[in-house]
């Protein structure tokens, strides 16, 4: 098999997965929201409601694509791809397993290895604020501009303490590729730690976790969508397909900052104290650090619904002296320090 060939799969296997957990979230969302509450939830539609994504997707195909007559026409139209497609782009530079051997061919499970992944990471991100401004402003609506501006405003701040996290990952490993990150980090730190980001930067950790909430709008910073003040704030005037982009952009974010959590913090695809490449065969091998990889990935998934249903939404100030006040000095702080402590180490 040609190697555009291997590429091509790879890239429509990364996106189904992307799209197929996005499908998934949205009955995980509703049902542990359902235990966390003491009800019932989804039931209807399949056993354990199980086929509820499928309504949904048929109500949002089948719903009449109304656009607003004042609305700026093609902008509207261009606001939710704009939202999306970044969302799902993202994947290309994350590591999802090790490597499989077919047919004596090997095979890395990474769309792209590129040696920029934070670049690409943080220049996409950054571009799906468009969607959501766009988006906003092209609706002609009082609530959905002031939506746009909230989602422009706290994006924008909370970009930089994300940066400032991701530097002192960068510091640590030497490298921008989120493969070669996870490949420093097999092993142990101190002969008892695995050799993970989260135990040689918990700071960073942490500074890192909070600004991907709010990247990713959810609560406690759900501000641009805060129903109680702005109806659903940015994409009020949306509806069909076209609000399911940028519904389904959301939980896809969610998956792609779910995996580079994984990926720069705890170890990818590896298991602490145990290197399966050596009682796995190359098949079983490259399948295993997949599925190692996800169930990583599928506990922080669940902890964005966790968090949702757990903390109150906070006050506009309070999110944006969260940011500026509290997570860019401490990660100034904490870059300063790990540079520190790497040049003094080298």
């Amino acid at each position: 098999m040609a190697d555009w060939q291997i590429d091509l799969i790879k890239v429509v296997f990364i996106w189904t997965w992307a799209l197929l957990i996005a499908v998934v979230m949205t009955w995980v969302e509703r049902r542990a929201s359902a235990m966390m509450q003491d009800r019932v939830g989804p039931n209807r539609a399949g056993p354990f409601g199980l086929l509820q994504p499928l309504a949904d997707g048929i109500k949002l195909f089948t719903k009449e694509d109304i656009i607003p007559k004042r609305a700026r026409k093609i902008l509207f139209i261009l606001g939710p791809p704009l939202f999306a497609i970044p969302a799902f782009s993202t994947y290309a530079v994350v590591p999802f397993g090790d490597k499989i051997v077919i047919g004596g061919k090997e095979i890395i499970l990474q769309v792209s290895d590129v040696n920029i992944g934070f670049l690409y990471i943080l220049a996409l991100s950054a571009i799906a604020v468009y969607g959501m401004v766009i988006g906003g402003w092209a609706s002609n609506s009082k609530y959905s501009i002031l939506g746009g501006l909230r989602a422009t405003a706290q994006l924008i701040s909370y970009e930089i303490p994300m940066g400032l996290a991701l530097l002192t990952i960068v510091l640590l490993y030497g490298t921008f590729s989120l493969r070669e990150i996870v490949l420093q980090q097999q092993g142990t730190f101190l002969g008892v730690l695995p050799n993970w980001g989260f135990f040689k930067q918990p700071l960073g950790f942490i500074i890192f976790l909070v600004a991907a909430y709010a990247e990713a709008n959810r609560v406690p910073f759900d501000l641009p969508e805060c129903e109680s003040e702005l109806v659903t704030g940015y994409h009020t005037e949306y509806g069909s397909m076209r609000l399911g982009l940028y519904l389904f952009g959301e939980y896809v974010n969610l998956g792609t900052l779910a995996a580079v959590t994984v990926s720069l913090f705890f170890g990818g695809w590896g298991l602490p104290y145990i290197d399966m490449s050596k009682f796995l065969g190359p098949i079983s091998y490259g399948i295993a650090s997949f599925l190692v990889f996800f169930v990583k990935q599928a506990f922080f998934l669940f902890l964005f619904v966790w968090v949702r249903w757990t903390v109150p939404r906070f006050r506009y100030d309070q999110l944006m002296g969260l940011g500026w006040k509290a997570l860019i000095p401490l990660g100034l702080i904490n870059l300063f320090i790990t540079a520190l402590l790497v040049q003094l180490t080298v």
